[in-house]
């Protein structure tokens, strides 16, 4: 079974996603870790965010690697190494939409997704699962919340790892990941016909994680 969790940055979707997939017993894919971890390798190799070509063929070259963990969170590896931390550092949260909006890299990116969700039951979450990766997905969900909400969430996430941003900085941040996500040329964030919307704004973790099993 795959089950598709879309939604906006800061929405909650992959806390929910993670839990989910730990409750049914199934293999949880952060699409999103895999376009972090290459913009990681594009900042760390001083590779220029601008220069499309440079990006397509470092992605190319780079293998990337999810796996779930005893606890049910996940390991991000890029080129052997462990990422799970880097990756989510403010500097990659401002430059990976631009690499995402590749459309070369989505189709790297996209075949490795299919490859993993292929393998086994699993739960993915990302922006054009239910759209592109796995249209027939056989449930598909879409995680909302209202803009605010989302900034406050992403700003405790980003406090609790150690970041020293302010919430103009993030609303900022995240404002620009919403206008890019929403209108790239290639698979823009969007909810899919056949996607259950959720709305998170005044819903716990798990009343959202209980919702959604409910459904399957």
């Amino acid at each position: 079974m795959i089950i598709a969790v879309d939604g906006p940055a800061g929405a909650g979707k992959s806390t929910v996603a993670r839990l989910l997939a730990r409750r049914l017993g199934f293999l949880y894919i952060d699409t999103g870790a895999m376009y972090r971890a290459l913009t990681l390798k594009a900042l760390d190799t001083n590779t220029d965010i601008k220069d499309t070509s440079a990006i397509i063929e470092l992605a190319r070259k780079t293998a990337i690697e999810l796996k779930n963990k005893q606890d049910g969170s996940l390991w991000v590896g890029m080129d052997g190494k462990d990422v799970t931390l880097a990756i989510r550092e403010p500097r990659i949260t401002r430059s990976v939409s631009d690499i995402a909006r590749i459309k070369e890299v989505r189709e790297v990116m996209v075949l490795l997704q299919r490859k993993l969700g292929s393998s086994a039951d699993c739960v993915l979450d990302g922006r054009d699962i239910g759209t592109v990766v796995f249209p027939d997905a056989d449930r598909k969900f879409y995680i909302d919340a209202d803009f605010g909400e989302r900034v406050s969430r992403r700003f405790k996430e980003q406090i609790e790892a150690g970041s020293t941003v302010n919430m103009d900085e993030v609303s900022s941040d995240l404002s620009n990941r919403d206008r890019i996500d929403s209108t790239r040329e290639v698979a823009p964030l969007k909810k899919a016909d056949d996607a259950l919307y959720v709305d998170t704004t005044r819903m716990s973790i798990n009343e959202v994680v209980d919702t959604l099993a409910s459904q399957i």
